[in-house]
Formats: C-alpha cells, sequence, structure tokens
C-alpha cells in the first residue's frame, strides 16, 4: 500500500454510457507496475493534479497485471475533469485500500454475485477473480440489474458470462423502451433471486449497488434464507482519505475505509446511520 501518490498514465478510456467509462491506467514506474496488487472489492485513490481526490473502485481482476481498470461515473468535479482526459494524460494513484471481500473464506463453496447500476465495477473485479479459479468454487450465480437497456455496462462481457454453462447468469431492467429490442427479464433484480436458484448451505453473497437498492436485495436475501453473516456488502460512505485518520467515512466505532469498505450484513445492521 503506497501514502504517497503514484504517477499513472492513461492508456485507454472506453466509453461505456453517457455518465460511465472504463479507464485504464498503467504505473509509469515499472517497479510498480510489476509489484502491485489488490483483493477484489479493494479501492484506490486517484488524484487530478490541481483539481483534487477521489476514492474509486478497482474494477480489473487481480490477476490481470501491468494495468488497473477503474469505471468511473462522471458525477463531481474530479470525475468529470478526469472524464475530459485524452489519452496519455498522467494522473496520481495511490492504495489499494480497504478490506476487500473475503475471497479466502468464499474459495470452495458456492457464491452468488448480486449487483446493481455501478455495483458491477467493483463486482467485475471478484467475478474475474472466480474466472480465473473457477475449480475452486462451487455453484456461481450473478444477477445483474439496471436501470434500462442502455444503462447496462459490460454488456460484451455480460453476454459472455450468459452463454457459459458454468454459471448462472441473468440480467434484469427496470424498463424498457417502446421497439426496444432487449429479449432479456423486465422488472427488479429481485426477481432474479428467485430463479437463481443456490444452496442456502455454503453459499456466500456479494452485493453491490445504490443504497435504495440494497434495503430491497438484502429484505429478500433474508427472505430466501441467506444468513445474514453470509451476505458481504460494499458500503462506500465519504471516503477521503483511505488511511482512517480524517474520520470522514467513521459510522459507530469503524472506519469504512480501513474495517470496510466491505461489510457482512450482520456488521452493517450493528452500525449506525446504515439502514
Amino acid at each position: 500500500m503506497s501514502i504517497v501518490p503514484q504517477i499513472a498514465i492513461l492508456v485507454e478510456k472506453r466509453y461505456l454510457d453517457a455518465q460511465h467509462s472504463l479507464f485504464r491506467f498503467v504505473f509509469d514506474d515499472g517497479d510498480r507496475r510489476k509489484s502491485f496488487s489488490f483483493s477484489p472489492g479493494q479501492f484506490v485513490m486517484l488524484s487530478i493534479f490541481g483539481v483534487g481526490e477521489a476514492p474509486i473502485s478497482i474494477t480489473s481482476g487481480p490477476d490481470e497485471k501491468g494495468f488497473i481498470d477503474l469505471c468511473v461515473r462522471k458525477a463531481g468535479r474530479v470525475t468529470g475533469v478526469l472524464h475530459g482526459l485524452e489519452e496519455n494524460s498522467r494522473v496520481g494513484i495511490r492504495g489499494p485500500y480497504g478490506n476487500g471481500y473475503p475471497v479466502e473464506v468464499m474459495e470452495g463453496g458456492n457464491l452468488l454475485i448480486v449487483a446493481g447500476g455501478l455495483g458491477i465495477a467493483p463486482l467485475r473485479s471478484l467475478i474475474r477473480y472466480v474466472l480465473y479459479r473457477r475449480e475452486r468454487f462451487g455453484e456461481v450465480g450473478i444477477g445483474y440489474g439496471a436501470r434500462d437497456p442502455e444503462s447496462v455496462l459490460f454488456y460484451g462481457e455480460m453476454q459472455n458470462l450468459l452463454a457459459r454453462t458454468d454459471i448462472k447468469c441473468m440480467l434484469s431492467v427496470d424498463s424498457v423502451p417502446e421497439n426496444s429490442r432487449w429479449q432479456g427479464h423486465v422488472g427488479r433484480v429481485t426477481q432474479l433471486l428467485d430463479k437463481i436458484t443456490m444452496p442456502l448451505e455454503g453459499t456466500s453473497v456479494a452485493v453491490c449497488g445504490p443504497p435504495v437498492f440494497y434495503k430491497f436485495v438484502l429484505d429478500k436475501l433474508l427472505r430466501l434464507g441467506y444468513s445474514k453473516g453470509s451476505i458481504y456488502m460494499s458500503l462506500e460512505r465519504r471516503m477521503e482519505c483511505g488511511l482512517g485518520k480524517c474520520g470522514h467515512c467513521v459510522v459507530g466505532h469503524k472506519y469504512t475505509c480501513i474495517d470496510g469498505p466491505i461489510f457482512t450484513y450482520w456488521d452493517a445492521i450493528n452500525l449506525p446511520e446504515i439502514f
């Protein structure tokens, strides 16, 4: 983990939709490029020099060496400037920070991944981790919900997952416009959980999405019988330093940036101001 921003070069910018793009960076320093490692669910602090800094979840898989992918929504000053950068621009990246998903606990069992909207970004890292070592997991299910067909991020990758026979993958959109060619499920992502049947015993659940998404998905998971301790959720709350020093992300006695951002549902419900 680095506490000083390291120079990174933007080598590729991929448009996803009107609000989101995928940015690929490589560290300018060759040694840092080789040594950088992380766990799915961790994040970095990205600096735009002269503008500011923002926490961004890592989107690439930990086995993909030499670069780092960040899926970013244009939502503020830093991310707005980032979206305007050209290839070969330089930024600062420090980290990784946070605890990440407990892959050592998940391996050897079944895994259900549930994403909503931009929540697919950090979960993409976990999905890629699983694909690199598919034999270490039992049944794997993926449910991803978006607002409409145009809002489905990583559509091509999701189509590849849908075609696999060793993964139960389903997509859902809340609504479709007239004359849409969408042939997938239309409705809430919670409806997918009735169709992606998984054994309750020995199954971990990884969840990430917008705040309103959690209430409905978590309630559904509990009704289906999943235990609070087996549900892992990402809570990215007001993180500014990544080091547990500034205090902006404190929730109760926990620092989201170091004790999280991944918490079990059991841990989360015992923290104030979460739900």
